[in-house]
């Protein structure tokens, strides 16, 4: 009979081991999926900036060039300067939403962070092009030449072949340090983000006139 009591109370301990280790997982999984929904909130909101200062800075050159504003609340340089401000925001926000959506052990993370800074460093010089060309485009937007038009189209397919070039080089690299599920994961979040945003611009920058 004790022996039976000790089996049950070793099953009695384990059983509450495992409620305890269970209740700790949700608990964890509860505290991830609130982390992933505040950053989500912010990248949308921070996007939403991002994309309104566009809207704005194409409404402001895409005036009737013989209209007079009535007043300039803001410089070109200005709006460049929190542009640049907010796409810092933007590549900061990803970043939070790929720690918190792709599973990674230590020895993983140690080694994917220092990679994924490269190639985001990189990626940013790339859009550094697109937003020249956006800016040239609100800027030439009333008086657009037939010529500007081929150019803009031309650099934007440049832009797009570049970063296609700039994942299928760094696939290998990430790969190096991660299984290839999870490699294809974080380009898939990556490439989501990255049409959200051009979804974003491409909603608030007006048709070419004819």
């Amino acid at each position: 009979m004790d022996t039976h009591c000790f089996a049950f109370g070793g099953i009695g301990r384990a059983l509450l081991t495992a409620a305890v280790l269970t209740r700790m997982r949700i608990t964890n999984l509860q505290r991830k999926i609130t982390q992933m929904r505040m950053s989500v909130k912010v990248f949308f909101s921070t996007l939403a900036m991002f994309t309104a200062l566009i809207a704005g800075h194409t409404a402001a050159y895409g005036q009737n060039t013989n209209s007079q504003p009535v007043a300039q609340p803001a410089s070109g340089s200005d709006i460049d300067q929190d542009i640049d401000l907010l796409r810092k925001d933007v590549r900061s926000v990803k970043k939070q939403l790929i720690a918190a959506n792709l599973e990674l052990s230590d020895d993983e993370a140690v080694k994917f962070w220092p990679i994924y800074d490269q190639y985001a460093a990189e990626l940013a010089k790339i859009n550094d092009t697109k937003a020249a060309l956006i800016k040239g485009y609100a800027e030439n937007y009333s008086t657009m030449t037939d010529e500007q038009a081929e150019a803009y189209v031309k650099g934007r397919a440049a832009v797009d072949e570049s970063v296609r070039r700039l994942r299928l080089k760094y696939f290998p690299v990430f790969r190096r340090v991660l299984p290839g599920k999870t490699t294809a994961k974080f380009f898939q979040i990556e490439w989501r983000m990255s049409l959200m945003i051009d979804l974003q611009l491409a909603s608030q920058m007006p048709l070419i006139q004819q």
